[in-house]
């Protein structure tokens, strides 16, 4: 019975996924954005062992964040 309600459950799940798009990935994101900015417009993106982060800015904003690889 334990074996047909977690097969379920996981089924349920996956339907659910598919049909909002969701992802761990977007579940798992940050992204705040300051209105703090700085003299000089950047970029920055890093990616290791799946792991993202990336921060960029604007003389008005700044824009940080990151996204965990599960």
């Amino acid at each position: 019975m334990k074996r047909i309600l977690a097969g379920l459950a996981l089924a349920l799940g996956m339907l659910v996924m598919g049909i909002t798009n969701a992802s761990a990935a977007t579940l798992c994101t940050i992204d705040p954005t300051v209105r703090i900015g700085t003299p000089i417009h950047y970029s920055i993106d890093v990616r290791v062992l799946g792991t993202h982060i990336y921060a960029s800015g604007t003389s008005k904003t700044t824009t940080f964040g990151g996204v965990i690889g599960l």
